[in-house]
């Protein structure tokens, strides 16, 4: 994706809305794949109960797995467009802001792996009639197990993103100081939770990921509908060229 500074300071709004509407997607797609799929066919503690529901909904989990890809396919013009767009804040900044969102997207994509690996478990294929019917529900469910603490892993990273862009946000001006604050606090929450599945796993909830979706939806459509304060902006662009 080419995007030159000079393009996206004739038209930082376009950019900005378009930003918006990969990143509503990207919400979108995940709230399809962590709630409406994998909330719907996990029975947690239960192995068994879980590949009986993902082999009658095959393609209902391939569904979700597609959706998780589709977001982090989106997530890679987001980066890149939200990287030109606080770099007048902190070239240095920004680009640390991207490094980190690479890893995690990174990590979230290979970490898809163990949900096709729970998938393969449940298949009829000549080399797992070597196993019992029960070992293989097992191995379903630890490749799900798995997946969920790969993800718990990328969204470390994707919390330091929360944190740097939160403060690129709040010194920026051109954005709202309230984004940048409610950034900030998607951060904190995102490592809180993530930290917790690992060192203390019943302490995780996604009740602690509650203010992370307010913080990234309010940031979505800010930049859909709202977009930069275009004088601020510019002022910004001037004083960093």
């Amino acid at each position: 994706m080419k995007l030159s500074l000079k393009k996206l300071e004739d038209s930082p709004q376009l950019y900005a809305r378009i930003a918006g509407i990969l990143y509503l997607l990207i919400i979108v797609a995940g709230i399809f794949g962590e709630l409406l799929v994998r909330n719907k066919l996990l029975v947690y503690g239960d192995a068994n109960a879980t590949a009986t529901h993902i082999m009658k909904s095959e393609l209902l989990w391939r569904m979700g797995i597609s959706a998780d890809l589709v977001m982090q396919i989106c997530d890679l013009p987001v980066m890149i467009i939200l990287y030109y767009l606080l770099r007048p804040v902190s070239k240095k900044l920004a680009l640390l802001n991207l490094s980190f969102n690479l890893i995690q997207t990174a990590v979230l994509v290979a970490n898809k792996l163990n949900l096709l690996a729970a998938l393969f478990f449940l298949g009829d294929a000549e080399y797992l009639k070597s196993f019992s019917p029960e070992q293989l529900h097992s191995l379903s469910y630890l490749s799900i197990k798995l997946h969920d603490f790969g993800f718990g892993i990328g969204l470390i990273f994707f919390g330091f993103v929360c944190l740097i862009e939160g403060y690129l946000l709040f010194k920026s001006n051109y954005f709202p100081k309230t984004i940048g604050v409610l950034m900030l606090i998607a951060g904190i929450c995102y490592l809180t939770n993530s930290f917790a599945l690992l060192l203390v796993p019943q302490l995780s909830s996604i009740v602690l990921l509650m203010p992370c979706l307010i913080a990234e939806l309010s940031f979505s459509l800010w930049l859909i509908f709202k977009g930069v304060n275009l004088p601020i902006w510019k002022n910004s662009v001037c004083k960093n060229i």
